[in-house]
């Protein structure tokens, strides 16, 4: 069996055309222009991880993007696997954040007359978009995630959250269960769809042997090492309760450098808005992560 390579001088005129006139990267646009949540690169071929630790709003921020990707991208379609929530709960979430009504009177179907304004632009927003988002049913395997998605025509998928997606076949150990349903999101990857994965975080010990979520890192990615592997890129979701700051912390970026995004979480309406630049959460986590972020800022 000969071996299988290519030279750089097979490939050097190609290269070098695309270097000085091919296109960009396609990317999906998942927050308006001046949003801090615009530098995330979510697009065909790419792996964008999400943890956080548990009532972090891990699925709040990712369904915001999704949704804004779809609204922002008029041919793009999504694939929505959430194994916790059901689709009438997620979308109670995003009339909540499109018509900026509390979701607990939006949940408890509580509206008044009064709200009937903004209740009809939410209405409308969400049914702008029915069309091209569509849920995932059980099982939630990636066996019925591929077949849904081709037949959906997704063009983003959105996996929340990993370690309880199924691979195509059982495995005994829950390693390498996740082992190979990530080889199985970078094939999807790999095939031209954009997949944004959620992922659960490990508790990690501090130098008192006590364990928290405190000091999370790109290691702290539940049960297997190819999460980190087989990201493209990969963020931490660490909020402030009291204040509601919220940042999300770039472990891992192989296309650029890393970028952290500060924010803020308005919980009545499930939304993350732009947060201050200097808040008591960066300064607390410069602390913990050194006197500057890497790229010179937090």
């Amino acid at each position: 069996m000969s071996g299988n390579f290519s030279s750089v001088a097979d490939m050097l005129t190609e290269w070098q055309d695309g270097v000085q006139g091919g296109t960009p990267p396609v990317t999906f646009p998942v927050a308006d222009e001046g949003h801090p949540l615009r530098c995330l690169e979510i697009g065909p071929g790419l792996v964008t991880m999400c943890g956080a630790p548990p009532a972090a709003g891990k699925t709040a921020l990712v369904m915001q993007l999704v949704f804004e990707a779809v609204r922002l991208s008029p041919d793009l379609k999504a694939l929505v696997a959430n194994v916790e929530m059901g689709p009438p709960a997620l979308l109670d979430r995003q009339l909540a954040r499109l018509a900026g009504l509390p979701l607990r009177r939006v949940r408890k179907r509580q509206l008044t007359a009064a709200d009937s304004e903004p209740l009809a632009k939410g209405l409308q927003a969400v049914g702008a978009l029915a069309s091209r988002v569509a849920f995932l049913r059980p099982p939630f395997d990636l066996s019925n995630v591929a077949r849904s998605a081709d037949e959906f025509g997704a063009d983003l998928i959105l996996l929340d959250y990993v370690q309880r997606i199924a691979p195509p076949k059982e495995y005994a150990d829950k390693r390498l269960s996740l082992n190979a349903v990530m080889d199985t999101v970078r094939a999807m990857a790999d095939a031209g769809c954009a997949v944004l994965v959620v992922s659960a975080v490990g508790r990690q010990r501090d130098s008192q042997g006590k364990s928290s979520y405190d000091n999370l890192n790109l290691a702290s990615f539940r049960e297997s090492s190819e999460l980190e592997y087989g990201a493209d890129s990969a963020y931490l979701l660490i909020r402030e309760p009291d204040s509601g700051g919220a940042l999300l912390k770039c472990v891992k970026n192989r296309n650029d450098e890393p970028q952290d995004i500060s924010l803020k979480f308005v919980g009545d309406y499930q939304r993350f808005d732009p947060g201050g630049e200097d808040g008591k959460l960066s300064a607390a986590l410069r602390g913990v992560w050194g006197g500057e972020a890497e790229g010179g800022e937090w």
